[in-house]
């Protein structure tokens, strides 16, 4: 599904609901629909929707009723609290009253008034027919206010009024529907509708009571149907936590996160979750009728915190229903689920339009960085990333709102976390960092909204850093975010991806890790041409292959320690490795699905590999590592072949499993034919046989005997990839890494040159294709003159050169077309 706001709706998607009865009091959910917004607000016609339409699926969604926004009109109207309500924004306005006495004044009188004796009936009647309905004299429900403004497509109103959980009786009932009308008059919910130019007197209060989900002593949290950072559409996005949602929503714990690939979801043969992100979940929300609240949280057990919260199955099933619910309404979704511990059942609690990436031009691509790299050395903390974008400032560690008192704007606000209270000064700070929080807390949701980048969940921001110190946020790295030390100097463009040039020559992109993949999906791009298993083995896995192949038998206690640990929630290191690898590359593959994906094999040097956990153990040293043992002889060897082994399992569950079956496997540095056959040998007895499944394996052609036997090697690949640097080393007799050669090394020597040309030849009358991955063609216009002249089939480029280089190809293209 494409990215885009929730389409105007102009029919009710069964038989009229009786909602349209605008004097109805109380309304189940099955009588109303999403068209009823103005007589039960936004929350309550979106659960009508999901059980009117959506609950027949199999969707679990708890019943309930709504109290109408005729409801609220008719309670003003009995307490005449119409007059009162004017005259407070009257002495408001004539500077009579400051903002916190008259929200005072209006939660006193409205919670000093009364149902009129008939409403108070219905109310009763509707609950005590939902007990019924569940077997029970009387049953635990949630009490959630809805505007008749909240939730529109440029509007997200959530949080702005009051909820209540575990409501047991009539008299509690009613209680707390009064404290939901008296709170459409709390500061933050006239602040937020004074913001969005929304009339106070127009906004009416619809409440809706629901079937409480006990899980307090289950799970909950937050799913979004596209990535909340980059708008990527294609992944579902779930937040979970133990205990009530309360605690996920307000940021108040560091979640699990679970992302799952949505095109190959209806596939009952794929499982296609992409990856699981360990939150600390420090904290629960549990029901306690001993506290006046009552709920109260408390500290998790450590096996709480050290392991899931959902499984494969219960994931895959949010994600089916989030899918479902997103075709249903025809936009991305922000839904709010909860998983009952007593009976082991998942509900769906809330869903609404997303508000923030899908208002956002499709036609733009903002992309930020550093001007210099930092030295490792001045990040002061880490967190989850909010956005996309850099900012720099001053901070203000503020330990409540309370202490807002100095705080100006622009500056870095750090805090704990935030809830609603926090916004008004949220939208004066050029930056949020946070100690406790998800990517769907309330601190991230009003990020994004506000377009400011932000760092959650650092876990210490708040004791590391001081008042009036001058920090850089970068979340331009994928998802963790970094927070350094001092203003450091950084660029943001506006990339245009309207009217981007056709070319003949395919233009895809190199991509290192999957962190970052997800940022480039708008490109207009091919593909891409270069994935490197080794960049995710570093970044991802973070060990040794052979560490995590020999686990039990490493004779290092402390290595043997750190790989259990890494692996602790999998059935062995072994599968640790093949399971996180293929979710590494999955994630990759899933960003241009299903545009082709080379995925290279890993090509580490020894004296790269002896720098992973472990790996001083296995790798031997080297003179010259560059030409050492690497690429397809490691992978033949007694010392390696069993981690290739792994390594091509890794690839076999990322196509078979996962569902991205767009990967082609590349194979580095293969000096010879015979290293080809057997590494082809090795691939097949893994299952990855080419030709089976749609299966292409390509070669690096980095060596001159690629060149010189390249009819031979075409007879074994589906095509070829230059590896400039290589090739030009090689040829040249130069190290690529010499100060003192420098001047010398260069692809657009005849020698290299004529290389390439008859590599293009002949590959391309045995069939096969040849691209090149480097910034070779980017950076010198000649160069990539050559390139496509030769006929050339694709350039891979880092994603900053994808729009500059398409257009240059494009010229050279036409150019050569109009001489012929």
């Amino acid at each position: 599904m494409n990215r885009s706001s929730c389409p105007p709706v102009d029919a009710p998607s069964a038989p009229a609901p009786e909602c349209q009865q605008k004097t109805a009091n109380i309304l189940r959910f099955e009588e109303v629909d999403r068209t009823c917004v103005s007589i039960v607000g936004g929350k309550n016609a979106s659960l009508g929707e999901l059980t009117r339409s959506l609950k027949e699926r199999g969707i679990g969604v708890p019943e309930g009723f709504a109290l109408t926004a005729n409801a609220y009109r008719g309670y003003l109207a009995h307490n005449g609290l119409g007059p009162i309500i004017e005259d407070a924004y009257e002495r408001l306005a004539a500077g009579q009253a400051t903002l916190p006495e008259i929200t005072s004044s209006l939660r006193e009188a409205f919670l000093a008034g009364e149902f009129p004796p008939a409403m108070k009936a219905e109310i009763l009647d509707a609950y005590h027919e939902l007990s019924d309905h569940y077997g029970q004299s009387v049953t635990d429900v949630a009490v959630r206010s809805s505007a008749t403004a909240e939730d529109l497509p440029d509007a997200s109103f959530a949080g702005q009024q009051e909820t209540f959980l575990h409501v047991q009786d009539d008299a509690d009932l009613l209680e707390t529907c009064q404290r939901c009308f008296a709170s459409l008059f709390t500061e933050r919910a006239i602040s937020y509708r004074e913001q969005k130019g929304f009339e106070h007197l127009a906004v009416a209060l619809s409440i809706g009571v629901q079937k409480m989900v006990r899980s307090d002593s289950g799970a909950s949290g937050v799913i979004f149907t596209l990535d909340t950072e980059t708008g990527f559409p294609d992944v579902v996005v779930i937040s979970a936590g133990y205990g009530l949602g309360e605690t996920v929503v307000q940021g108040v714990v560091n979640p699990d996160e679970y992302r799952v690939f949505k095109p190959v979801l209806s596939n009952p043969s794929k499982r296609p979750v992409l990856s699981r992100m360990l939150g600390e979940k420090e904290l629960k929300m549990i029901y306690d009728d001993s506290v006046g609240s009552r709920v109260q949280t408390i500290p998790t057990t450590e096996g709480e915190r050290d392991r899931f919260v959902l499984d494969e199955e219960q994931i895959l099933l949010l994600a089916r229903w989030s899918v479902e619910i997103e075709e249903h309404y025809g936009c991305p979704m922000d839904i709010e689920w909860a998983l009952d511990g007593q009976i082991g059942k998942l509900y769906i609690l809330q869903a609404r339009p997303e508000t923030v990436q899908s208002r956002r031009s499709a036609a733009s691509l903002h992309s930020s960085r550093l001007k210099t790299p930092p030295d490792s050395s001045l990040i002061l903390t880490e967190g989850q990333s909010v956005g996309c974008s850099i900012g720099s400032g001053t901070t203000a560690v503020l330990s409540s709102i309370a202490d807002t008192a100095d705080f100006r704007e622009g500056q870095i606000l750090v805090a704990e976390q935030t809830d609603p209270d926090w916004v008004p000064l949220m939208r004066l700070a050029g930056g949020i960092i946070t100690d406790h929080g998800g990517r769907t807390s309330h601190a991230a949701i009003v990020s994004r909204e506000l377009g400011i980048p932000a760092i959650i969940g650092t876990g210490d921001a708040t004791g590391l850093l001081d008042d009036e110190q001058e920090v850089t946020l970068d979340c331009s790295g994928g998802a963790t975010g970094r927070v350094y030390q001092g203003l450091l100097e950084h660029v943001t463009e506006d990339i245009d991806l309207d009217d981007q040039p056709s070319t003949r020559t395919a233009i895809m992109m190199n991509i290192a890790s999957p962190d970052t993949a997800l940022r480039w999906w708008q490109l207009p791009t091919d593909g891409i041409g270069l994935a490197r298993l080794e960049f995710v083995i570093n970044n991802v896995v973070r060990a040794h292959p052979m560490a995590l192949v020999k686990a039990g038998e490493l004779g290092d206690p402390e290595v043997e320690s750190a790989v259990q640990k890494l692996s602790r929630h999998f059935d062995s290191p072994a599968d640790y490795f093949v399971e996180t690898l293929a979710a590494g590359m999955a994630q990759i593959a899933a960003s241009v699905y299903p545009r082709p994906v080379i995925v290279r094999t890993s090509d580490f040097k020894t004296n790269e590999y002896a720098e992973l956990l472990g790996g001083h153990l296995f790798e031997p040293e080297e003179s010259n590592p560059m030409i050492g043992f690497r690429g397809a002889a490691r992978y033949t060897s007694p010392l390696y072949r069993p981690a290739f082994e792994l390594e091509c399992q890794a690839i076999r569950r990322a196509r078979e499993v996962l569902g991205l079956d767009n990967i082609t496997v590349m194979i580095p540095f293969c000096r010879t034919l015979e290293e080809a056959d057997a590494v082809l040998e090795i691939m097949a007895a893994e299952g990855l046989e080419r030709g089976t499944d749609g299966l292409q394996v390509y070669v690096m052609a980095e060596i001159p005997s690629n060149i010189i036997l390249a009819r031979e090697f075409a007879q074994r690949f589906d095509g070829f990839s230059i590896g400039s640097n290589d090739l030009t080393q090689l040829t040249l007799g130069i190290d690529r890494d010499s100060e003192l050669l420098a001047v010398d090394f260069d692809e657009r020597d005849l020698a290299v040159t004529r290389s390439i040309s008859e590599l293009i030849r002949v590959a391309h009358e045995e069939g096969c294709k040849v691209g090149i991955c480097g910034q070779g063609p980017s950076d010198k216009p000649d160069f990539a003159e050559f390139l496509v002249g030769e006929g050339i089939d694709s350039l891979s480029l880092t994603p900053d050169r994808i729009i500059a280089t398409r257009q240059l190809v494009a010229d050279l293209e036409s150019s050569a077309s109009e001489k012929s």
